[in-house]
């Protein structure tokens, strides 16, 4: 492969493999799926701390959301002076307007190499063996409107990727609303397009390999699930509520 993803592409596909190759005995014709998904969770992890640091500028934005919407309303007719104002506070904090979209920004690179590998129909030279496989009939390296259609068994698969993966987004957001408990109406710059922008990933499922948009899931739900734990232990501002102390009866 010639592009400039090859390496990462070579090494996705030996790594995909053997854990395909590891899991079959256990795992039968599900195996390349779950290496698919091991190997997505191995890659959230090792992306950990950049993904911890992108939700801490999430965290931020929401925390200066008061102070920008102020400068909004006291530079409204003055948009130079407004934007010198508010780059100084992201400055004085130090973050930027799109810090928060890290987390979404990590997933590009490896669903590029996800979407080639399940793309090419030879991997350095030999041929792709990752194709041979399936779930539930439907070949990995398919697309949604490739057969059938969406009322045949392919697409019914496809159908129930994209239905958990709606979910997992909806999810995703309730949570964001939670953790920065900021009323509708109240985002900081950019957090509209942030609660917005992981239905996005839906819509990408339906246009690349169901490897790919198993991918997809599997790396939703991970940011879901890191996303809350982080939140929870308190690694980012707004940390999970206090539970209230139990009302002490008064005295007479």
């Amino acid at each position: 492969m010639s592009s400039i993803l090859g390496v990462p592409v070579d090494a996705a596909y030996h790594l995909v493999s053997g854990f395909t190759i590891l899991l079959t005995p256990a795992l039968g014709g599900v195996a390349a799926v779950a290496a698919i998904v091991l190997f997505t969770a191995a890659a959230r992890l090792i992306l950990m701390p950049l993904s911890l640091r992108g939700l801490r500028g999430q965290a931020t934005q929401a925390r200066l959301a008061p102070q920008l919407q102020d400068l909004r309303k006291r530079y409204a007719k003055q948009p130079e002076r407004l934007q010198r104002e508010m780059t100084a506070l992201y400055k004085r904090e130090g973050t930027s307007m799109f810090a928060g979209l890290t987390p979404l920004l990590l997933q590009w690179p490896l669903l590029s190499v996800m979407y080639l590998l399940f793309r090419s129909t030879q991997i350095g030279g030999k041929p792709n063996t990752l194709l041979t496989h399936d779930l539930f009939g439907v070949p990995l390296g398919s697309h949604w409107l490739a057969a059938a259609g969406p009322v045949s068994l392919h697409g019914l698969v496809f159908l129930g990727v994209f239905a958990l993966l709606a979910g997992l987004c909806w999810l995703s957001v309730r949570l964001g609303r939670l953790m920065t408990a900021q009323p509708a109406g109240a985002d900081a710059p950019g957090g509209a397009l942030i609660r917005v922008l992981p239905y996005l990933t839906v819509v990408i499922a339906a246009f690349v390999p169901l490897a790919a948009g198993i991918y997809l899931l599997t790396s939703t739900g991970w940011a879901l699930a890191e996303r809350s734990f982080f939140w929870r232990t308190g690694r980012i501002s707004g940390a999970a509520p206090t539970p209230p102390k139990p009302a002490v009866p008064a005295r007479n």
